[in-house]
Formats: structure tokens, C-alpha cells, sequence
């Protein structure tokens, strides 16, 4: 059978909406690595709150209460570390990259191991001085 003038413009259109749908997909895939980035921001935050507390609060008696409440700020950072590389690991699984080269989810997991030790190193830190 011939490919007659509607077949083509079909077939174009068809391959036009795949386009958008795959370059979409990539989108996604890169605001996943942008998501991961805030996490990664955040969680570095509130370790920087837990230093901030101890050295603004170094002085407080009882000083177990100012690195108990630092240890709380450490202990979120390393759960905001932990989430990040979960969600991310799990959105990486339901999209499939076209164009875009996003960094793998092992590097991104890897990331935020070495994060959550610096955070919980920082904690033993503090606890000691």
C-alpha cells in the first residue's frame, strides 16, 4: 500500500508529540538533579545551624544542652542527606533519559554517604570540644 499525503502528516505529527514527550522526560530528569541540589543545600544548612548553636551557645551551662540541641540539627541534616538520595534514586527509576545526560544515581547516592559522615564527624566534633 502507498504512503499517501495524510499518512505523512500523521507520521510527522506522531513523531513531533514523541519529541515533545522524550524532551519533556529529560526536563524531569534535569529538575531531579536541580531537587537534589536544594536537598543537598538544606541539609548542609541545618548542619550549619548545628555549628553556628555551638559556637553562639559555647558558653551555656549545662553545655551537654547546646551539643544536644546542635546533635538534633546533625541528625536532621543526615536525614534530609538520606531522603534526598532516595527520592532521587526513585525518580531516576520511573524516567528514561533521551537526550539529556543526568548524573547517575549512584554518584548522587555516593554524595550524600560522604555528606551524612561529614555531618555526623561534625557532631563527634562537637561533642569533644
Amino acid at each position: 500500500m502507498d504512503e499517501t499525503e495524510g499518512d505523512r502528516e500523521i507520521d510527522r505529527k506522531t513523531r513531533w508529540a514523541e519529541d515533545r514527550t522524550d524532551w519533556a522526560e529529560d526536563r524531569t530528569l534535569l529538575a531531579n538533579e536541580r531537587t537534589f541540589a536544594g536537598w543537598m543545600r538544606t541539609g548542609m544548612a541545618a548542619l550549619a545551624v548545628a555549628i553556628g548553636l555551638k559556637a553562639v551557645f559555647g558558653d551555656f551551662s549545662p553545655t551537654w544542652m547546646a551539643k544536644a540541641v546542635a546533635t538534633i540539627f546533625i541528625v536532621i541534616a543526615v536525614l534530609i542527606f538520606a531522603a534526598a538520595a532516595c527520592e532521587t534514586r526513585r525518580a531516576q527509576r520511573r524516567i528514561s533519559s533521551h537526550v539529556a545526560e543526568a548524573q547517575g544515581a549512584r554518584r548522587m547516592l555516593i554524595l550524600a554517604v560522604l555528606l551524612s559522615l561529614g555531618a555526623i564527624a561534625t557532631g563527634a566534633i562537637l561533642w569533644l570540644l
